[in-house]
């Protein structure tokens, strides 16, 4: 019963239902959103939830059938765990948040799907990494912020009156967004040199270190590559390496039944001359 459940848990084609069953439950998820939709369909709607919810836990508890506490093992079982509890939960009136965190069901989409796997498991092991770039960056924001307070603060108390303000104004400035005319240019007809700090500014934050960002991603999706083909290439060696031993084994049956054969067709004519 369980090498079964096994198997039907395991099976691409079962991967291939839940996946699609995330996917209409997303879109229909999207839909009760509508209120036109929900007028027109709205029971259904509801059905259709409640059926891929259904499906959602009837496929967690197979699986924990089948792999017992080695499911939680499995940091993407206990991430589809969590998100199917989390929808169990009750979300009657005042619990809209709840309501709203269905939609989680669409992130399983990551779980079953390999190649988006990969993609977060690069983040993941890109986040060491990307520590002292965030280290380097507010660093880099603190510096700037205490200076452009002091230099631009009592001018511009709106953007820059405060510590806290003048972050904000910075991280808009680096975001690219409206920053020469809505910030830059207005504080240069006050400060008219305001410019040798700000142009730096973007250019190191900007175009510098947030690259390296870019640069750590694309080096973990790399390293992340290349560890699954490894990881394929071993499987296949170990599936050509267990082919091999097969083909060995029934080559040395063969021999040994062509000996027997032989050692069979020897006797009869010696045992016919006694005769």
């Amino acid at each position: 019963m369980t090498e079964r459940l096994r198997g039907l848990v395991e099976a691409p084609w079962f991967s291939n239902f839940i996946i699609a069953v995330i996917i209409i439950n997303a879109v229909t998820l999207g839909l009760e959103t509508s209120p036109t939709a929900m007028a027109v369909a709205g029971s259904l709607l509801y059905g259709l939830d409640r059926i891929a919810l259904a499906i959602f836990c009837v496929e967690i508890a197979a699986k924990l059938f089948v792999y017992r506490l080695s499911f939680f093992r499995s940091a993407w079982n206990v991430f589809d765990f969590a998100i199917v509890v989390i929808a169990l939960v009750p979300s009657g009136e005042g619990l809209s948040v709840l309501r709203s965190l269905r939609i989680l069901r669409a992130l399983r989409l990551v779980s079953m799907v390999p190649e988006m796997r990969t993609v977060v498991q690069a983040l993941l092991n890109a986040i060491p990494a990307m520590a002292s770039v965030i280290a380097l960056m507010t660093l880099i924001f603190y510096v700037a912020a205490v200076m452009t307070t002091k230099l631009f603060g009592p001018a511009f108390p709106d953007w820059f009156g405060t510590l806290g303000a003048s972050l904000y104004t910075l991280f808009q400035i680096v975001t690219l967004e409206s920053w020469s005319m809505g910030i830059v240019r207005p504080v240069m007809e006050v400060h008219p040199y305001a410019w040798i700090f700000f142009v730096p500014f973007i250019l190191v934050v900007t175009f510098a270190v947030l690259n390296l960002f870019i640069a750590i991603i694309v080096n973990a999706m790399q390293t992340a590559s290349g560890a699954d083909e490894a990881e394929h290439h071993k499987e296949n060696e170990a599936h050509f390496a267990d082919l091999m031993e097969e083909l060995k084994s029934l080559r040395r049956e063969i021999k040994e039944f062509r000996s027997e054969r032989a050692a069979a067709t020897s006797a009869r004519p010696a045992s016919a001359a006694q005769k």
